[in-house]
């Protein structure tokens, strides 16, 4: 594969979750009609944010107990399920679909990628194997990510480490995926729906043994810059980017800001059907 120029946009300051989701597809809306390069994005959250997969219920979400917590709610553009997005990193890889390592089927490009993600894991110490299931989780009725096993999963300790999912459309490819670094995976439980609260608690035991952190995973603290650059080098030396430092465009910022007005913060997107 030969090294082709990309841009490389470094978020390190966190921002809102609809902001965090309206700057990705404003990206995507941009590299298709060929306006920016392809794009390596890595950023943060702030406050703690909720996610849910495109097409997940919103009953999968106990409002109350959210906004009791001062989390946030956003609806991704990307399947999947609910992911909290605190202590963490993201990072997100979009272009056109004729892209070579954005082409092919979704499970094609998904393991293109995965080997970059498998690469910045190991040059921050982890241990980590992927490993291959057959069928699709879209039809899981488990609410949570890091709990519901995807086709390539990154672990570590056999638990699951890293959470990503893909959409694509005529304008290009969106994946973007995180990394929790540290902190207690079932904190998300307290803000989703159940039966009971023994159902809650059964569902933590299960969580906390099919998924992990960073932290837990290596033994030690790991920041969130130093994870980032793991990202960069690994992303430009495995898929052969030419990673070139950037902001957002002018236009990309104003489509990002539309989008948040219009879609990402309306509850007409958050609170809509599953079709």
């Amino acid at each position: 594969m030969t090294k082709d120029p990309w841009r490389l946009i470094l978020d390190p300051i966190p921002a809102r979750g609809a902001w965090n989701m309206a700057t990705d597809e404003a990206i995507l809306d941009a590299c298709g009609r060929g306006e920016s390069l392809p794009t390596l994005r890595v950023y943060a959250w702030e406050p703690a944010c909720l996610s849910i997969g495109y097409a997940q219920p919103f009953q999968d979400v106990d409002i109350p107990r959210l906004q009791l917590r001062g989390w946030e709610l956003v609806r991704r553009p990307t399947g999947g399920k609910a992911v909290l997005h605190t202590d963490e990193l993201t990072y997100s890889v979009i272009g056109r679909a004729d892209e070579p390592r954005l082409a092919g089927t979704v499970l094609e490009s998904y393991n293109r990628l995965a080997q970059a993600l498998m690469e910045a894991l190991r040059l921050l110490r982890l241990q980590v194997e992927l490993k291959e299931h057959t069928g699709t989780s879209e039809g899981n009725a488990n609410p949570v990510c890091f709990e519901v096993p995807s086709t390539y999963e990154i672990t570590a300790g056999g638990k699951k480490l890293i959470g990503s999912a893909q959409s694509r459309r005529k304008e290009g490819v969106l994946q973007h995926g995180s990394l929790p670094l540290c902190g207690d995976l079932t904190r998300i439980l307290q803000v989703l729906t159940f039966p009971d609260e023994n159902a809650r608690r059964l569902a933590a035991e299960r969580l906390l043994a099919r998924a992990t952190t960073a932290e837990t995973a290596l033994g030690g603290v790991l920041s969130w810059e130093t994870a980032a650059q793991a990202f960069v080098h690994a992303f430009g030396s495995v898929l052969s980017m030419d990673l070139q430092p950037a902001d957002l465009t002018p236009g990309e910022k104003a489509r990002a800001r539309e989008l948040v007005e219009k879609k990402y913060a309306h509850p007409d997107w958050t609170q809509k059907s599953a079709k």
